[in-house]
């Protein structure tokens, strides 16, 4: 666990800029990350033996819920790994609109928009409370020269990013509205599976509006589409709570079934409930 206090970070303030008074207080709360430990957050597959360089040390830094990390135009310098904590990049046109590109969470790599232009094209904003890692680009080139083999997988874990926004897009494209919600639920599904918590129960960082925004559907669609899930028995909304009953049934589906066809699955989907959380023989009554 981190033990300092959050920094106040402007939002124009480049992060990697940010003055550090007493490094040495810092590493006794574990604010540096050595290069192993950069690895194993990123799930690369580099031979500990190699990384044995305790002078490779990267500075953790805090973040507030709606805390921006970097915004569209500022110069880039520094790439960012998410240690814990969630959020969302998005691109903003002229007049305004925000367009939601990404969610990064934990071992997620974001910043890459930056290199070609020198100029972040995106935006980066908390959706929690975030601890990121910096990765100052200069530092990242400089360990390229020394461990030819990381430079590779680093390569390799930017490569994963863009596959991950094109399968998206592709997405997009292909599928109705419901398939949409669905595949984004069971890609959340597998996101949190990867990092080591429950597949099945988790919460929404982001709003309705947010993965309508991702998904290119609008908020009542989402709404109106979780709450349908819901009502046959595919998942359990609870607010922000999500809890997926049936993972290979949103994974396969199209589209929703009529709205007659809704109802008996519907009535089907609380029967079963009703008779798992009744005990046999009883007559007890349970709570929506």
């Amino acid at each position: 666990m981190l033990t300092t206090q959050t920094p106040d970070i402007r939002p124009d303030f480049p992060a990697s800029m940010l003055h550090v008074q007493d490094a040495g207080w810092q590493r006794q709360g574990k604010l540096w990350s050595n290069l192993k430990e950069l690895c194993d957050l990123l799930r690369l597959p580099t031979a500990a033996s190699s990384l044995d360089d305790e002078e490779s040390l990267f500075q953790h830094v805090q973040f507030k819920t709606g805390q921006r990390i970097h915004t569209i135009g500022q110069a880039f310098d520094t790439l960012y790994i998410v240690h814990s904590g969630f959020l969302k990049t998005v691109a903003i046109d002229e007049f305004g609109n925000e367009q939601v590109l990404s969610f990064p969470m934990k071992g997620d790599l974001f910043g890459v928009d930056g290199i070609h232009s020198r100029r972040y094209s995106s935006e980066a904003v908390a959706l929690s409370s975030c601890d990121l890692v910096l990765l100052p680009f200069k530092k990242f080139t400089a360990i390229g020269r020394t461990h030819a083999e990381l430079e590779h997988a680093m390569y390799s874990v930017m490569s994963r990013e863009l596959v991950r926004e094109q399968a998206m897009v592709s997405m997009l494209g292909g599928l109705s509205a419901e398939a949409r919600v669905a595949r984004f639920l069971v890609s959340l599904s597998d996101r949190f599976a990867d990092m080591g918590y429950s597949s099945k129960v988790f919460n929404l960082r982001m709003t309705r509006h947010e993965i309508g925004s991702y998904l290119g559907l609008t908020l009542e669609t989402v709404s109106r589409t979780l709450s349908a899930f819901n009502e046959i028995g595919l998942i359990i909304v609870d607010q922000r709570s999500i809890t997926i009953r049936d993972l290979d049934a949103l994974k396969t589906l199209r589209r929703l079934p009529p709205s007659t066809l809704r109802a008996k699955q519907a009535r089907k989907a609380r029967a079963v409930a009703l008779a798992a959380t009744t005990p046999s023989g009883s007559a007890q009554t349970v709570g929506s």
